[in-house]
């Protein structure tokens, strides 16, 4: 359990950062002349606000507990918001390796933790063998 609690609030953490990174999107978004860009960096922001909140949620009700769906929720979640990330924006070179880099090490470490947290609960509730 206490695996399953560390990733839940790393994924916390995780989920934070990325309400803040969804404002700055917003900030650079109100900085652009009304069209196209300016909608489009809304709607990014829109949705890096979603799945930030949605993955917080996610690991307070259910990575705490060690559910398996809480597990895979997040792990789809996040792993697809930060591969993008690392993709378009930190192997272009657009943000500095640090603190770019902040995010899918938060990323990593809560799947790893939540990986492992599932799979001492699952042992733990084996059947001890004769």
């Amino acid at each position: 359990m206490v695996y399953a609690r560390a990733s839940a609030v790393v994924y916390l953490l995780w989920g934070l950062l990325h309400v803040k990174a969804a404002y700055a999107v917003y900030g650079l978004g109100v900085s652009l002349d009304p069209g196209m860009v300016q909608g489009r960096l809304f709607q990014g922001a829109f949705n890096l606000l979603f799945f930030a909140v949605f993955a917080s949620v996610i690991a307070v009700w259910l990575n705490w507990k060690n559910s398996r769906i809480g597990y895979w929720l997040n792990v789809v979640t996040v792993s697809v918001t930060d591969i993008g990330f690392i993709l378009f924006v930190l192997v272009p070179g657009y943000l500095p390796p640090f603190p770019g880099v902040i995010g899918p090490a938060l990323w990593v470490l809560a799947v790893v933790l939540s990986t492992l947290g599932l799979r001492r609960g699952s042992q733990s509730k084996k059947e001890p063998t004769a």
